[in-house]
């Protein structure tokens, strides 16, 4: 029988906790997106087990709820309509979440949207910081021949110091864009702070003692600061550039049309320099200073008990947003020791919680477990660790708190090593490349974090359903199995396709670079919930159509297409990445829902320029939403143009 909407939506509000504790509604091509106002009144079980809903997990101030595409638009009408509750469009939705929280997690909210758009530089450099160091080390050991004085080592070395030492004009130009400010003055005001006329940062402490440091009086005999740059502090950017931002946005207001090109920018920086430089830089540097000293305090304390402490912590703060403020912290520590102990201790948490995961995949019976738990531990072992947490280890608790024990255990490891990173951005596997110089040491973290946890879920994981006896789980099981092929066999009729689908090849929708699925940065898709398949970063913005067939969805925002082959192949190709929000601005479809369409014609055409400019990801998932129906779906990997074989359905 074909899902009932009405009950679909009826159990998905009462396990919300009713229309009174909803603040906001939206959907996009795959899942229902709500804004909660009290989260303790949210059934977690009622609603892991809600009519047609295929999970549900928490993100950005969003509790979204995944029923796929051709679904989610009819139970939310559904859904809107018995709550009575005003439909919200995606932007609005995702405005409402942003100002639910107090001002702390406000603030944790903030400091997320400014680092996200400048993680990539960040992890690249991180990258080849630790290559480099892998050779140097190398070299220095007499293991190879290498020639630092080469052109080729000298531009690797420009590659690797530049996005960490121009980290503020990055920092400046992101911090203007989620402040509503120009960027470029943003920008401006971060070049500015690490001028070359202030003694650099780093060279402070010789400056101090050579006597050579240079301080100016502010308030003759009361008040003097140090001329001394900004290089390495993350706040006193944020700070002077929101500065920035307010005087600029009420100067747009002020001043006449016809002076606002050069008198706006020239006050609004001008007012955001004077006041960063002499009063909010010298106290938001002695903060940062203090916070660094508390931490380094910690992680000194006898016996490792702080290292303990952080590896308890690391991974419920993943869950609450804390953890968006991390990258702050190694910046900073890179800045003031050269190395970080910060990131050791997250791959640590990673890394246990990806051991918990895979627990998991081996103890369970559930083949719907198993096939979310294997990719989201394997993506935990490279570093993201959201599908895991909240697709798995939270969900059912005992693997979750295994994985804090396993962090705790290599967070110890941490401490007995004096394990320390010389980059940031990378973790779990591939973090060992900040840690060359203690490779060893890193192994055996590694081993102890992911043995632990892995050992201790092993030992005490049971399937939930597992106690309901086997007959009744069999039962159930079959139960499914109908149901799941009935409405297979009545969505295929109703479309005009053949109830059972058919081997095929579906050719590449866009020209880029393929990536796993599991490394998508969107919970919902890594864990491939909605179905296996792969992703693309695109290199031009022409989507085509994969295979001979209906547009079976379009959304109404046009970053998702949704198509039915005529071999029975269900795909959906989402364009980017929470591009729901952009309200349809890149996008410019070439079909409508119900064409039938052949392969290679023209879909749509996407500014992907808009899509970077607003700092979201134009990685877009090809899925086949009807995985259940293929005994393999193998996709093909490394760089496609649009037209090639891209994914094998047998």
């Amino acid at each position: 029988m074909a899902l009932d909407y009405a009950q679909a939506a009826k159990e998905a509000l009462e396990a919300v906790g009713g229309s009174d504790n909803i603040v906001s509604a939206a959907h996009c091509a795959t899942r229902l997106r709500l804004v909660i106002a009290d989260d303790s009144k949210v059934d977690k079980d009622k609603l892991e087990n809600a009519v047609g809903a295929k999970g549900n997990f928490s993100a950005s101030g969003q509790l979204q709820i995944i029923y796929g595409t051709g679904t989610v638009d009819k139970v939310y009408d559904e859904f809107i309509k018995q709550g009575g509750i005003s439909a919200a469009t995606k932007a609005e939705a995702k405005e409402a979440a942003a100002n639910q929280g107090n001002a702390f997690q406000r603030a944790i909210k903030v400091l997320s949207d400014v680092f996200v758009p400048i993680i990539p530089a960040i992890v690249a450099s991180g990258m080849l910081m630790g290559i480099m160091g892998a050779l140097s080390y190398m070299g220095s050991a007499g293991m190879i021949a290498l020639d630092t004085k080469s052109v080729w080592w000298r531009i690797a070395s420009l590659i690797n110091a530049c996005a960490l030492g121009n980290l503020q004009i990055l920092l400046g130009f992101s911090a203007a864009t989620v402040f509503g400010g120009n960027p470029y003055l943003g920008a401006s005001l971060g070049a500015l702070l690490i001028s070359s006329d202030f003694i650099n940062a780093y060279s402070a402490s010789t400056a101090i003692a050579e006597g050579k440091m240079i301080t100016l009086s502010v308030i003759p005999g009361l008040y003097s600061i140090d001329w001394v740059g900004y290089q390495g502090h993350v706040i006193p950017i944020l700070v002077g550039v929101w500065i920035l931002c307010f005087f600029e946005k009420r100067l747009h207001k002020a001043v006449p049309e016809m002076f606002d090109l050069f008198v706006t920018p020239l006050v609004s920086v001008s007012l955001a320099a004077y006041i960063t430089i002499l009063f909010i830089g010298p106290i938001f540097v002695w903060l940062e200073n203090s916070i660094l000293g508390l931490l380094m305090f910690l992680l000194k304390v006898p016996l490792g008990i702080g290292y303990i402490i952080i590896g308890l912590i690391y991974s419920p703060s993943v869950v609450t947003g804390l953890h968006q403020m991390y990258t702050a912290i190694d910046v900073s520590m890179l800045a003031k020791y050269g190395v970080t102990y910060w990131l050791p201790i997250a791959s640590a948490a990673n890394i246990a919680q990806g051991g918990a995961c895979l627990a998991v995949a081996l103890r369970t019976k559930s083949e719907k477990t198993k096939s979310l738990a294997v990719p989201s531990g394997i993506s935990c072992l490279l570093g993201i660790t959201e599908p895991a947490i909240f697709g798995v280890n939270l969900p059912k608790i005992k693997p979750f708190v295994a994985g804090m024990i396993g962090s705790a255990c290599g967070a110890l490891c941490c401490f007995v090593f004096h394990l320390a990173a010389t980059g940031t951005g990378v973790t779990g596997i591939f973090g060992i490349l900040l840690c060359i110089a203690q490779p060893l040491q890193y192994i055996i973290m590694f081993a102890v974090a992911f043995g632990v946890a892995f050992g201790i879920t092993s030992s005490i994981y049971k399937d939930e359903e597992a106690k309901a006896g086997p007959a009744k789980l069999a039962a159930e099981a079959k139960a499914a199995a109908d149901e799941e092929a009935a409405l297979s066999k009545e969505e295929a009729a109703e479309a005009g396709a053949p109830a059972a689908a058919k081997p095929e090849t579906l050719v590449s929708p866009l020209s880029g670079t393929t990536m796993p699925m599991t490394e998508v940065p969107d919970p919902v898709f890594a864990s491939e919930a909605m179905g296996k398949g792969i992703a693309i970063t695109p290199s031009e913005g022409k989507i085509f159509s994969p295979v001979d067939g209906t547009v079976t969805v379009l959304a109404e925002t046009g970053h998702a297409v949704g198509l039915l082959s005529d071999s029975g192949a269900e795909v959906l190709i989402h364009i980017g990445i929470d591009t729901v929000t952009l309200k349809g601005e890149p996008f410019s479809a070439h079909t409508t829902v119900g064409a039938h369409v052949s392969k290679g014609d023209l879909l749509m055409d996407v500014d992907l320029k808009k899509i970077e400019d607003a700092g979201l990801s134009t990685v877009t998932p090809v899925i086949i939403t009807n995985t259940a129906d293929y005994a393999e779906v193998t996709p093909h990997e490394g760089t496609v143009n649009a037209g090639d074989a891209l994914i094998d359905l047998k």
